[in-house]
């Protein structure tokens, strides 16, 4: 039996009862926070910082590597806008396929989508820059072809999928409305469903196209000439000739900054605009 008096314990948990659950979440935050002031002065006072900056910022190895640097930004840029102009041609031929009344259209696209999705894109880059010319003596001119080829091949899987998930999701009655009008089924796609399934899947598209841009360091392995170097071959380059340690990476990674940033910058406005919520 308690041997509390029962006029005291109505104080007790009074007191007990004082710290609000927003007090104590602000508590624990304050705390949170302190420990990782703590944690970075730590880190700040038993760093090498003269090490840091000859490994991650060599002034000699920058000046070596900048006047490169654009010529394989744009590179990178060209590879991209072609590759994923590529794979939306490739994605939306898919999409109309596995939605196709014929079976052997959804059997195809199917086939098609799951192998794509399912294996490496870097098998796939040296499969069209080495394979197809080695056993069907099939050449590409074009590095910018071979590489859109290669890269818009996987992608196109992916979009496929995504504008598939567009298309279905434009109201029937759109399709209704347009077909009693009088519009035949190819012209109700082609004006009133396709405009407006694009509409619903530019967020993910957009999105696509930033980790298109970041796949474009796959291409490393194809026969690349100075010239046609891409960011990631350049900084690869980089690491062996200037001799500044890991700052052609961190150059060639900025450089990747500022070209996806935007991009993502891009995607979460098409999000807010379109209020779409990842359901595609």
């Amino acid at each position: 039996m308690s041997t509390t008096p029962s006029a005291a314990r109505p104080a007790l948990t009074a007191g007990r009862a004082r710290m609000s659950p927003r007090k104590r979440a602000r508590i624990v935050r304050a705390v949170q926070y302190a420990v990782l002031l703590v944690v970075a002065a730590v880190l700040v006072a038993l760093a090498d910082w003269d090490q840091l900056r000859a490994a991650f910022f060599n002034a000699e190895a920058l000046r070596a590597l900048g006047p490169r640097l654009p010529r394989a930004a744009l590179n990178t840029v060209v590879y991209t806008v072609a590759s994923f102009a590529y794979g939306l041609a490739l994605g939306l031929l898919l999409a109309l396929m596995k939605l196709s009344s014929v079976r052997a259209y959804r059997a195809i696209a199917t086939a098609y989508v799951e192998f794509f999705r399912g294996i490496p894109a870097l098998l796939v880059v040296f499969a069209v820059g080495y394979g197809l010319p080695a056993a069907f003596q099939v050449r590409f001119d074009s590095i910018v072809l071979t590489i859109a080829i290669a890269l818009g091949s996987v992608s196109g899987a992916y979009v496929a999928e995504t504008l598939r998930a567009g298309l279905q999701a434009v109201p029937k009655g759109q399709v209704e409305a347009a077909r009693s009008l009088g519009m035949s089924s190819a012209a109700t796609m082609r004006l009133v469903v396709i405009p407006q399934a694009f509409r619903i899947v530019l967020p993910p598209l957009t999105n696509e196209a930033v980790l298109l841009l970041k796949d474009t360091s796959l291409v490393f392995g194809l026969g690349l000439t100075v010239t046609q170097f891409e960011l990631t071959r350049l900084g690869r380059e980089g690491i062996n000739t200037a001799g500044g340690g890991l700052t052609p990476i961190v150059a060639v990674g900025l450089m990747y900054l500022l070209l996806t940033i935007p991009l993502s910058s891009v995607t979460r406005y098409l999000e807010r605009k379109t209020g779409y919520k990842g359901h595609v």
